[in-house]
């Protein structure tokens, strides 16, 4: 059973648990759209999250469930975070435990680091939860405590739990990254946030789904977290780069210093709360960190541990996420405003 299967990284897991042969079924919300899923095959149960009914009724006859459905992106209220990530995933969790399932495989992020210091190194499995968030940084926030709470269940109940990390997301179905690029592209807004040369973290929803899919198969898993989070070293500009490229957009030129762009983000942020408005400002400390940090996860404990090698590269996994965008842009510009 896959949670978030109308999304970006539930789709694609839907897609390769099916190519395997296995029964997926998919608990969607009143009104989602099914159209891949039902291509598919997949089973659609409806309900929602937050309802433990639907979720003992999502949960009845499943051996695993991959839960990637969350409130996604770094604006919103904690009232939306506690409900959309926190609330959800426990009444899931609990739902699980009550029917039996063999494995529950949490969809996290290395947001659940925290913010770790700049230039730290390389941060692998072993660093702690939760490090330096920052005041209304709801989403840092509920990473962490969804995390925590499920380590929890699986010490004092048993919850089967295996916890994959990944990091910024993007692909096919992609109604997020891929829109606002486009449009600041498009708009000639695109700047690179500091010299440009600083590893970026990001990864293809296919190349996670398939380490997500090893894990939940690998017996001695049970217990255990993986970075999933790149297809290689890449830094800042090249990823930019390839993205304007597959988008049929000119190359960022302009660079804004990080601390400019942190200190802007702040300055944006908290002019947009005290108006109370619910579209995120152009620029969040979220977004200007995400690009602008000098910060790198390890993977190799799923390479060693799992098997785990991405399946393609950057230059293959933009380009598709590029032509999917082209393709689609006037629905998925639609769904993402």
């Amino acid at each position: 059973m896959v949670t978030g299967a109308t999304g970006l990284l539930g789709s694609h897991l839907a897609e390769r648990l099916v190519a395997r042969g296995d029964r997926v079924c998919a608990l969607a919300r009143s009104g989602a759209r099914t159209e891949f899923l039902d291509r598919l095959g997949v089973e659609i149960r409806w309900g929602d999250l937050t309802d433990p009914g639907s979720c003992q009724r999502a949960t009845a006859g499943v051996s695993v469930v991959y839960h990637c459905a969350a409130k996604v992106g770094d604006w919103g209220s904690w009232r939306e975070f506690q409900v959309g990530c926190v609330d959800a995933t426990r009444t899931l969790a609990q739902a699980a435990l009550r029917a039996g399932v063999g494995r529950f495989v949490h969809i996290s992020s290395t947001s659940a680091y925290g913010h770790p210091p700049d230039r730290e190194g390389t941060i692998d499995e072993t660093a702690p939860l939760g490090r330096n968030v920052w005041f209304l940084d709801h989403y840092t926030r509920s990473k962490v405590e969804c995390e925590r709470l499920l380590w929890d269940m699986a010490d004092r109940e048993n919850l089967p739990l295996t916890v994959i990390r990944p990091s910024w997301l993007y692909g096919e179905r992609d109604r997020t990254t891929a829109p606002r690029l486009a449009r600041e592209f498009r708009r000639g807004r695109v700047m690179i946030v500091g010299k440009g040369d600083n590893p970026l973290s990001a990864v293809h929803a296919g190349v996670v789904a398939d380490g997500a899919i090893l894990a939940a198969n690998n017996p001695g898993s049970r217990g255990d977290a993986y970075n999933i989070t790149n297809q290689g070293p890449i830094t800042q500009r090249r990823f930019l780069d390839l993205f304007a490229d597959a988008l049929g957009r000119p190359r960022a030129r302009r660079h804004i210093p990080y601390r400019l762009a942190f200190t802007g983000g702040l300055l944006l942020e908290l002019q947009d709360r005290a108006l109370h408005r619910r579209d995120a400002p152009r620029v969040t400390r979220y977004g200007a960190w995400l690009l602008g940090r000098y910060l790198d996860y390890s993977t190799q404990k799923a390479r060693d541990r799992l098997g785990w090698r991405p399946a393609f590269g950057y230059e293959e996994g933009i380009a598709r996420a590029g032509r999917w965008f082209l393709e689609n842009e006037v629905q998925t510009e639609s769904a993402a405003v």
